[in-house]
């Protein structure tokens, strides 16, 4: 039987690296830990360094198989190392400067916890002996990673440091992938370390029992049942089998908005997200009387309204689960296609050729959309942070060439860059497109500095209106309707507008402007055809 939960085993199946360290002295913590990550594959550390962690990147010189991302802000670094666990399945290591060097990071985490992306995230503490001093820096860095980590540790001693390393690995490594946080005091990077960790073997995703296929089919039999996908299930393998269940059954299939990583394109079968607000929910999913999910959780609105209901599916609907989030929901859907006999059923598709990318007119969103509908290349990765724009986006997406998007998981903006970023490292072979909302550009801005330090192949589209449009959305949904000038203040981003071709070109990325569609056709034809950062400024 597969094994679902990490396991180690000896490290001696790997070269032995401790030669490489520090020559004719004892292996140092430091050395340790980056060896105990190199010989569990981890390839990738996105840091922003402190005095406590000195020792760690001076051991980068001496550890050919790790390769250090300079990221300028923490916050970058937890969704790079997102982004790249989203794309690989494996995790990155990110190192981050105590307590508050964690703090600034914390955002990105938790959009990474709620994607279940495994990461591995190494946070340096003041040396044991200056702890008692309290000073300026000093805080609680264990309560900090509680907040977004399944599993913190601290190290006690520089003789326990790799087995510390090896189990901090196991535990992101636990599905469906976790945020694993180990602690670790100055002092044990530069004393005399014990052996390196061992390493640790990946768990495999099971299959559902055949109960649960057999409950699923005799569901879809009895009709108004409905899929709702998440986790790994939204590849080309499922969205096949989901699209031979529809057409043979009639059964709808439904996209969880937080699913980490989708395709997409005219070429698959078109699975619509559950929508955003919740009256627009209750109406999908209204009249069902059987909803089966897949690796995901029944849907629940983001927010709390008067007079609405936090669940949009029905009260008489029955919830099944066909596989857990720690399964195997590709092969669950494959099953039940064959327990439904749907094997040669037909799948729906978008099914419409390329569109025309317009060449004149105002710049709208529908302009955008039919422009990336027509240019888009084959087998782009497009980081969605488009916040409002997406809702007259995204349709226009499906009609595109085949793509993975990677939306924002736990709600939290400011991760459309740097998952971006992580992105770009994890498949250096295909170009990624961040089609991102001005005001959340802002949060994480920095990325765009490392995109051109690595000279990372991403395009960057910044949809500018120059407001936090979604809260004008729910202001008005919060029946706010009489705003003044002091309230409308706080969703505008003018006085000043934000310069985006300066603040792209300031951090080395080249940067256009388009405000009309034949300039943003004109642009991104050029720039899909480029290698390496670019960004236009969209003006909608």
């Amino acid at each position: 039987m597969s094994r679902s939960n990490p396991v180690i085993r000896p490290v001696s199946v790997y070269k032995d690296l401790s030669h490489v360290y520090y020559p004719a002295i004892c292996m140092t913590g430091a050395a340790c830990l980056l060896e105990t990550l190199i010989a569990n594959q981890i390839e990738v550390c996105f840091m922003n360094p402190g005095t406590s962690e000195m020792h760690f990147v001076a051991a980068l010189d001496h550890a050919a198989g790790l390769r250090g991302v300079l990221c300028l802000y923490e916050g970058v670094c937890s969704g790079a190392a997102d982004g790249y666990a989203r794309m690989t399945g494996r995790p990155a290591a990110t190192l981050l400067h105590l307590g508050p060097g964690l703090a600034n990071g914390l955002s990105n985490f938790h959009n990474a916890r709620k994607a279940g992306s495994p990461i591995v995230s190494i946070v340096g503490e003041h040396a044991t002996g200056h702890r008692k001093y309290d000073a300026p820096l000093t805080s609680d860095i264990a309560a900090f990673a509680r907040t977004v980590s399944h599993h913190v540790r601290t190290v006690k001693s520089a003789a326990s440091l790799g087995t510390a390393v090896s189990e901090t690995i196991a535990a992101a490594l636990a599905l469906p992938g976790k945020i694993a946080t180990l602690i670790i005091p100055a002092d044990f990077s530069w004393q005399e370390s014990g052996p390196t960790g061992l390493a640790v073997m990946r768990p495999q995703r099971c299959p559902p029992s055949s109960g649960s296929v057999l409950d699923a089919a005799r569901a879809m039999r009895s009709g108004n049942c409905a899929l709702i996908l998440g986790g790994t299930s939204m590849n080309t393998g499922a969205l096949e089998a989901a699209g031979r269940l529809a057409g043979a059954t009639g059964a709808r299939v439904f996209a969880d908005r937080s699913t980490p990583r989708l395709v997409s394109g005219r070429a698959h079968f078109a699975v619509p997200k559950v929508p955003y607000f919740p009256e627009d929910a209750i109406a999908a999913l209204a009249g069902l009387r059987h909803l089966i999910l897949v690796e995901t959780q029944a849907p629940v609105s983001f927010f709390g309204y008067p007079d609405t209901p936090s669940s949009p599916v029905p009260k008489t609907c029955t919830v099944s689960v066909l596989a857990t989030r720690e399964q195997d929901g590709t092969a669950a859907l494959e099953a039940l296609v064959e327990e439904c006999g749907a094997r040669n059923a037909n799948i729906p598709v978008a099914g419409q050729g390329p569109s025309v990318a317009p060449l004149d007119g105002p710049l709208t969103l529908d302009a955008i959309g039919g422009t990336l509908a027509a240019l888009l290349p084959q087998d782009v990765i497009i980081s969605d942070e488009m916040i409002s724009s997406g809702a007259s986006i995204l349709p226009y997406l499906a009609r595109a060439a085949a793509h993975e998007q990677l939306p924002i998981t736990g709600g939290s903006i400011g991760q459309g860059l740097p998952v971006a970023v992580g992105a770009a490292i994890a498949c250096h072979d295909r170009k990624v497109l961040a089609l991102q909302a001005d005001g959340s550009a802002m949060y994480s801005l920095q990325a765009l500095w490392t995109m051109a330090r690595e000279n990372l192949d991403v395009l960057i589209v910044v949809l500018a209106n120059r407001r936090y449009r979604i809260l004008d959305i729910e202001m008005a949904r919060a029946g706010a309707h009489q705003v003044g000038q002091r309230a409308n203040d706080m969703l505008d981003l003018r006085r000043p507008d934000l310069d985006f071709l300066s603040l792209s070109q300031g951090m080395g990325v080249p940067a256009t402007r388009a405000t009309t569609a034949g300039e943003f056709t004109k642009q991104f034809r050029v720039a899909v055809e480029e290698r390496g950062p670019r960004l236009i400024e969209a003006v909608v």
